[in-house]
């Protein structure tokens, strides 16, 4: 043999034993893997029929009738954004409704019982009296891994007082354009930010270990690329226009995909997340939710993930062809189970159909069951000994002070001080007079956002007929004054003349997802009027915005004395006071880049974008 073929037999070798030693610790330290052969014993008795329910998940909403979950072996049942139990928001119905699903499948002939999923991204937001956390882009600002772990424990504790076990978290997008409207899901522009919090989120959600009965199932999404789509790429529709970032496609080569937007899976990988939802996303055009290079050479292969992927929301139908096409590039790029709110019968239909011609191999969906299993068996949901209704004990802890306190303090620590000329800050508590303003002081719905009670959220504090539980950052304001000091209101600014110092909160109104895709950034006209009203006082001016994102505020910076970025703080507004208070010292830094509304772009890293303030930015007092 020559000495160039023994060069290159050699290489060829190295290049084998590389990939194979890539692969092996993640196999090796996996604790899913222990349930492999049980889940393999387990897949021997299941029929055709079994197996694909397995892969199947419905939405509750859509679910003609509660006999489907054993007409098509259902194995994993959903609420999204709206999909609310008939009765009401509260703890009793979702609980109620739980049971009912757990209950029927608990009654199949394999007794294998359902995961229930649903969006818990900050908080149990879905649920009339849960303590809701601040949004993860003010997460990012605590830079506190501990923190951000205490809360995914408190999330997990709150649904499992509902029954629920799958919460469809943590995002760990590392967004590189805060058009996007899902921006506020991101801990950070900065996958170093994403790696540690994402991981922390996962250990929380949780309880460090899957068998936990106040754990929950957690899912890293959205894989992957999410948080860098190209504006105008988009190929969903809202209202005739294109959707620009949700649905659009993420350009550029290999490293700069796994620099940027893989992060946050190495580490929630290795913090043992049980499910990874693949994204609406496409890389380089080809959509995530059908790219086998992505979805099995990579995630599975290369990184070692031995949990299961399930898609999103109705994802599979934005693959190209014919729905049998679409199922069948989905499963075969290695999707392992289907979201499909409304088509689950269709698409149960339609994979046994393509498993009977040959067209999706058996052993992939072995391979895709045994991973659910691996799952379910690790969660303990095969363990007879163990009941899969609700622990009604664990519900004396919803909503409680304590959880309500750690919320309190994700507030205190998100907050980042932009401009604090004069020291207008901290407020003094004997001041005479506070004058509070804008239309985001007195707002519960405002200041906790999207995904709150319903996907869109609102404004106010009356969603769907239900009340939020919480405090505004004006009664919050009101509580931390002094005794002798008179805290007045109005929304546009007007009567402030007088006051020591006047306090304008402002910004965003709810959104979620595409609805909050948007170019201007600049504040609303009647945001702008309230602070002008406050300057044309004559007193100094602290101005508070609350919103998901940073936003253009060149024009009007000058305006105040004092600026604080709250970004979405949930239903604790006492958060916000103590930092205006000074009873806690401000301590966040900026998870984002802060851009210029001059910026001929706003997508970080391409020529013509503008800083205003840079990442890591944040004063104290």
């Amino acid at each position: 043999m020559s000495v160039s073929k023994i060069v290159a037999l050699a290489g060829a070798l190295f290049c084998a034993a590389s990939t194979a030693a890539a692969q092996q610790p993640a196999a090796k330290s996996d604790p899913l893997l222990r349930y492999d052969a049980e889940a393999r014993r387990l897949l021997a008795r299941m029929t055709l029929d079994e197996k694909i329910g397995q892969m199947t998940q419905a939405d509750q909403q859509f679910v003609k009738d509660i006999d489907d979950v054993e007409k098509y072996h259902l194995g994993s049942v959903l609420s999204g954004g709206d999909s609310d139990p008939a009765s009401g928001n509260d703890l009793q119905s979702w609980t109620e409704l739980y049971d009912k699903y757990q209950a029927r499948a608990l009654k199949t002939r394999l007794k294998i019982p359902l995961l229930y999923g649903i969006d818990a991204v900050h908080g149990h937001n879905n649920v009339l009296g849960a303590t809701v956390f601040p949004h993860n882009i003010g997460l990012g600002c605590t830079r506190d891994a501990a923190l951000v772990e205490r809360i995914g424990r408190i999330t997990a504790t709150e649904i499992r007082a509902t029954g629920i076990n799958w919460a469809f978290a943590p995002c760990v997008a590392a967004p590189q354009d805060i058009r996007w409207g899902r921006t506020y899901e991101g801990f950070s522009e900065s996958p170093e930010i994403v790696k540690e919090l994402g991981e922390a989120s996962v250990r929380g959600l949780q309880h460090g270990g899957l068998s936990n009965p106040l754990a929950v199932l957690a899912c890293s999404k959205h894989f992957a690329g999410d948080g860098g789509t190209v504006w105008g790429t988009g190929t969903a529709k809202r209202d005739g226009t294109s959707v620009p970032l949700d649905h659009g496609d993420t350009r550029g080569d290999e490293e700069t995909l796994r620099r940027l937007h893989l992060q946050g899976y190495v580490t929630t990988i290795r913090a043992g997340v049980g499910s990874i939802m693949p994204s609406y996303n496409s890389w380089n055009g080809v959509k995530a939710t059908g790219n086998k290079h992505l979805l099995t050479e990579i995630l599975k292969g290369e990184m070692g993930f031995h949990g299961f992927l399930i898609s999103d929301y109705n994802a599979t139908d934005e693959l190209p062809g014919d729905y049998p096409h679409q199922v069948a590039q989905a499963i075969n790029a290695g999707m392992d189970m289907v979201m499909a709110p409304q088509r689950y019968a269709q698409f149960f239909t339609t994979l046994k159909e393509l498993a009977g011609n040959g067209t999706v191999p058996e052993a992939r969906i072995d391979d895709a069951v045994i991973r659910i299993l691996r799952v379910k068996l690790a969660m303990g949901l095969m363990d007879a000994h163990r009941s899969f209704l609700t622990d009604r004990k664990v519900q004396a802890s919803f909503g409680s002070r304590e959880h309500r306190e750690v919320a309190r303090q994700a507030v205190r620590e998100s907050l980042v001080l932009l401009k604090n000329e004069g020291h207008v800050l901290p407020l003094r508590e004997n001041a005479v007079r506070i004058h509070v303003a804008g239309k985001s002081a007195d707002d519960l719905g405002n200041q906790c956002g999207g995904w709150t009670i319903t996907w869109q959220g609102g404004s106010g504090d009356t969603i769907k007929g239900g009340k939020l539980t919480g405090t505004t950052i004006l009664e919050g304001i009101r509580a931390s004054a002094g005794k002798n000091t008179q805290v007045t209101f109005s929304r546009d600014g007007t009567g402030a003349a007088g006051a020591s110092v006047g306090v304008v909160v402002v910004g965003e109104k709810p959104y979620a997802e595409m609805f909050g895709d948007h170019e201007d950034l600049h504040l609303a006209a009647e945001d702008l009027e309230a602070i002008r009203n406050i300057k044309n006082a004559g007193i100094p001016v602290v101005v508070v915005l609350v919103s998901g994102r940073p936003m253009f505020i060149d024009d009007i910076l000058g305006q105040a004395d004092a600026w604080v970025a709250a970004w979405l703080p949930g239903s604790e507004g006492e958060g916000v006071a103590d930092v205006l208070f000074g009873k806690a010292a401000p301590r966040g830094k900026l998870s984002f880049t802060w851009p210029k509304a001059a910026s001929r772009t706003l997508h970080r890293g391409d020529a013509g974008y503008e800083t205003l303030f840079p990442l890591g930015y944040g004063l104290g007092y």
